[in-house]
């Protein structure tokens, strides 16, 4: 909305700096065919969506501590899924594959209902701001009320004896926000992994405050925040 409103100034703005810099010595003679104006990016500080800069910070940062051999993802950021590189060997996950080739990424076709693993075979597993889109038809996957809670059953199939799995969601008031994404009590979700240990609870309140080692509880009646769990397979 502050961007929206920002546009008439911002677009006052933009043609007062056109016309200024076509005044300086050296400057190439503007043609209005190429101008590509950005009106809203005159900001006091660098902008950031509070749960994924933190989730991905967060997940990339458990990843380096144990380095795994191969870690696999589940549709999670691209970006972070590219990065990940830098430490270990990857595979993503998704419906909608990704069509890249770079060293050290596998990108393969699946849904994170039916993956293609065996039961116990992923030693390091992310799942981060997915769940949530599950059953709810917003990318081409099949309608299911249950889509967030089959998820984490496969990804709990999924996990090898002593295997870590980074899951993450919006939590608070739970409902349905048809069809963009569900919100999930944090401490239902817990409970959900019922055969993994929950090593670490962290998460994004409402006011966009990051903090690791929270209780799921704190983050329970929330509008709209993150919680991200670091979970861990028995040996």
């Amino acid at each position: 909305m502050l961007r929206a409103a920002a546009t008439p100034r911002g677009a006052a703005q933009w043609l007062r700096d056109r016309a200024a810099y076509q005044q300086l010595p050296g400057a190439e003679r503007l043609r209005w065919s190429d101008s590509f104006p950005k009106l809203t990016d005159r900001l006091p500080s660098s902008p950031f969506d509070p749960h994924y800069f933190h989730q991905d910070v967060w997940a990339a940062r458990r990843i380096a501590d144990r380095r795994p051999a191969r870690h696999v993802d589940v549709g999670s950021r691209v970006d972070l899924v590219g990065f990940l590189t830098a430490v270990t060997e990857v595979t993503f996950v998704d419906i909608r594959p990704l069509e890249v080739d770079i060293e050290g990424l596998e990108p393969i076709a699946g849904s994170v209902l039916d993956m293609p693993f065996a039961d116990g075979a992923l030693e390091s597993v992310s799942c981060l701001h997915v769940a949530e889109h599950i059953g709810l038809g917003r990318y081409g996957d099949p309608l299911d009320p249950l889509g967030t809670r089959k998820a984490a059953a496969e990804l709990q199939r999924v996990l090898a004896p002593g295997g870590q799995l980074l899951f993450s969601l919006p939590v608070g008031r739970p409902r349905v926000d048809f069809n963009a994404h569900r919100v999930h009590d944090p401490v239902e979700v817990a409970a959900w992994f019922d055969g993994l240990e929950l090593a670490e609870f962290a998460g994004v309140d409402d006011e966009g405050v990051f903090r690791r080692h929270r209780s799921p509880s704190e983050l329970q009646g929330s509008t709209y925040a993150c919680g991200m769990y670091q979970l861990i397979a028995a040996p």
